[in-house]
Parts: structure tokens; C-alpha cells; sequence
């Protein structure tokens, strides 16, 4: 690994500049507690910092446990301990506007969290002189002005600016989709409604056959998976990609209740991404599913996609009440048979299908479509998936199998 062409810091200040770059990196997302950075500063008091190969990996030792999160610490580290200017460049990293002490270029992979974290809590750590007070009386009626998070909830990701979707994505970052456990068939011997014969029985035996009580039983509670199948196409760009940071934050969420989360893409063909999404760092997870996906903003072959999938992989990451979330327009080039047999055969594997379609946003939508009228029969939920708001109401269909969204609507005007 090349390090770095790092500085080293004063020396009378150390302990404080660790415990700083410490909070820096709990702000990025490392689990960092007291114990580690007390155990940090007497690593370095132990191992000197007279050279700055074994600064760097004496924190690195005491800091990273994972390779997803050696990449944070780097970069946190580059910006922290060697150049003076670094919160003009990190300020120059989140706007664009701003023209720092950098030079034009991409941010790489976790540079943008780590400006975050180091940003986080900056007037506390660096107050800024106030500006002087002048005898100015501006009145500001906001009665009829909504806040900023609540617009982006119901702005369309197409219309958003670099600014505005660097926001959502914080925004779909927090968001949640919980699911319920489902009853298997297999029980357990603890108590519950269920009788327990054989159970029963065996206590008798060790009794010599008195039966004195009876003993129950319950069934077992299991979790389901949640499948992900992702349009890339050119019409689907700007969806596809916040609909990826939404599946990564569920993917990396703990305590939501999947037992796993599979996400594939397609296009013109069929590419499995699961394995990137288990990458804690969005940025670092979505280009490798992007250097990995080479048909982004193609053409769309959805009935061929989805025969790959039924084929290949489906009875590999389905399992018994997995939930499949499509996101795509429904515009297809195969024919409208393949496709209706393709997804009838992938309602018929699911518990559920839940189809998230951008086009819903536009007032008075019927599907006219073949692709779209072929689908639709074969899905339980038809919903809108344009803005925030679309995504933040998965957890109501997930919770409500009966409330199908739009199908009904859209079935009636199908099949009149």
C-alpha cells in the first residue's frame, strides 16, 4: 500500500490532534470509543512518531478492524495530518461553487465522507469571528415557505441539481424498511399455543407414564429476503441511482429484520451487485457496481433480464417469502409474451412484487405500454418511485399486503 506524503504534527499538541482526528473518524462511521483512543495515544508513545510510516500505521493498527474501513482512515488521515489548507479543500469536495485551495478533480472513493466527518461540528471546534451587527431590519414572511428536507421529499430525482441530490442522498441514507418475521412450519420446543403430544409424552416416561403436566409448543419465526431488480437504462439513470443508495442503506442497516438483501441490475443484460453493496462506504459500493454494470444508460431488455434471473438465479437468493422490489419504466424492446410468462413465473417464487415505476408521476398514467400492460397483472403492489416520499412509503406496503397502490386503478383501465 503507498502511503501518503504526510507531515508529522507538533509534538506538544499530539494527544488532543488524536483524540480530534479520533472524533473525526466515529463522525465517518468507525466504531471508536474512548478505549481506542487512549489506547492510540499510548501506541504512539510506545512506537515514537520520528517517522512517519510508523505514525501512520500505529494509528491504523489501533483504529481499522476491516479493509472498508481502511479506506475512510485514509483519506481522513490524508486531509487531517498533512496539509494546513484541508478545510478548503474539503469545502471545495461538498459544493462545487466553492473554489479551494484544490485543484478540479473527482473525489475519490469515501472523500467526500470523510470531508463530512471533519466538517461535522466546525464552528465548535474552529468559531468564526461574528460578523458586525448593523442597525438592519429585514422581515422574512415564510408562512407559505416549506423546509428544505420537506421539498426534497417530493421533488422528482430528474429535476434535482448536484446540490439537491447530494442532499437526498443523505436523505434516503436514514431511511428504513423494516419487515415482520413470518411463521415457518417448523416449531420449537419452548412454550406456546400449540400442543405439544410427543412432548408430553416423553415427560410422562421419565415419570413411569403419570402425565402430571402438558407441554407446548410454538412455531419458529424466520425473515425473509428482499430482492432487488434494478432498470439502468438510459431512461431509468437518475432513478436507478438513488434507488441503489436507498437498497445500500437497507443493505447495511442492522436490525430491520432481512435475513438478506440481493440487488441486481440490468439493461440489456443481468448483473449481480450483492456483493458490493456489503462495501460500508456508498461511494466505494456503487463504483464497483458501476465499473461491474457496463450496460448503464443502454437500451432495455427486460424479458431477457428477468429469464436470466429465473434461470440462473432465483431459486438461489428467493427462498420461501422473499420480496421482490422492481424498479424500472416497463419499456421494453422483447416481446410482450416473454415478458408476461418471465414475470408471472417470478410472482409465482415471490411473496410479494412490488413495482416501483417513475411514470406514475405524471397525472391521468394508464398502460398503454405492452411491456407495462404485461406486468402489471403479475405484481401486488404498483407504486410511484420518482422522489423520496415514494421511497419512504415502501414500508406501508410491506406492512399492508392488501394495499396494492395503483394496480387496481390501472387493472380496471386494463382490462375495460
Amino acid at each position: 500500500m503507498l502511503l501518503p506524503d504526510l507531515s508529522l504534527p507538533d509534538a506538544p499538541k499530539l494527544a488532543q490532534n488524536i483524540t480530534h482526528f479520533a472524533r473525526a473518524l466515529r463522525r465517518a462511521g468507525l466504531p471508536i470509543g474512548p478505549g481506542r483512543v487512549l489506547d492510540a495515544i499510548r501506541a504512539v508513545e510506545a512506537a515514537g512518531f520520528s517517522e512517519k510510516e510508523d505514525f501512520y500505521w500505529t494509528l491504523h493498527a489501533c483504529f481499522v478492524s476491516s479493509p472498508a474501513e481502511s479506506v475512510v482512515f485514509t483519506q481522513i488521515f490524508r486531509l487531517y495530518w498533512r496539509d494546513p489548507q484541508y478545510l478548503e479543500k474539503m469545502m471545495a469536495m461538498l459544493s462545487p461553487m466553492v473554489k479551494g485551495a484544490t485543484e478540479d478533480r473527482a473525489a475519490q472513493a469515501a472523500e467526500k465522507r470523510a470531508a463530512e466527518a471533519l466538517l461535522d461540528g466546525l464552528d465548535k471546534d474552529f468559531p468564526q469571528p461574528e460578523p458586525e451587527a448593523e442597525d438592519i431590519e429585514i422581515d422574512i414572511d415564510a408562512s407559505q415557505t416549506a423546509s428544505v428536507q420537506e421539498r426534497l421529499r417530493t421533488l422528482d430525482f430528474e429535476l434535482m441539481s448536484n446540490a439537491e441530490m447530494a442532499e437526498a442522498k443523505r436523505l434516503i441514507a436514514g431511511l428504513s424498511l423494516p419487515v415482520r418475521p413470518l411463521q415457518s412450519r417448523r416449531m420449537l420446543s419452548r412454550p406456546g399455543p400449540v400442543p405439544d403430544w410427543r412432548g408430553t409424552m416423553r415427560k410422562a416416561t421419565r415419570r413411569g407414564g403419570e402425565v402430571t403436566e402438558f407441554a407446548t409448543k410454538r412455531r419458529r419465526l424466520r425473515y425473509p429476503n428482499l430482492v432487488v431488480l434494478c432498470d439502468i437504462s438510459g431512461s431509468m439513470s437518475a432513478y436507478s441511482r438513488a434507488v441503489l443508495h436507498f437498497v445500500h442503506a437497507v443493505a447495511n442497516r442492522q436490525g430491520q429484520g432481512w435475513a438478506d438483501v440481493h440487488a441486481f441490475t440490468f439493461g440489456t443484460r443481468l448483473t449481480n451487485i450483492t456483493r458490493h453493496l456489503a462495501t460500508r462506504d456508498v461511494d466505494a459500493a456503487l463504483a464497483a457496481a458501476g465499473a461491474e454494470a457496463q450496460d448503464w444508460e443502454g437500451g432495455t431488455r427486460i424479458g431477457a433480464c428477468l429469464h436470466a434471473f429465473n434461470r440462473d438465479w432465483s431459486r438461489r437468493v428467493m427462498g420461501q417469502g422473499a420480496v421482490v422490489l422492481l424498479i424500472t419504466d416497463g419499456l421494453d424492446r422483447d416481446p410482450a409474451a416473454d415478458l408476461g410468462r418471465e414475470m408471472q413465473r417470478l410472482s409465482l417464487t415471490a411473496r410479494q412484487v412490488i413495482w416501483l415505476n417513475p411514470l406514475l408521476r405524471w397525472d391521468g398514467f394508464a398502460p398503454k405500454a405492452k411491456g407495462i400492460a404485461a406486468m402489471l397483472p403479475h405484481v401486488s403492489h404498483f407504486r410511484a418511485g420518482h422522489n423520496i416520499a415514494s421511497l419512504a412509503g415502501l414500508a406501508g406496503a410491506l406492512s399492508d399486503p392488501r394495499a396494492g397502490g395503483e394496480k387496481d386503478r390501472l387493472m380496471r383501465l386494463l382490462t375495460a
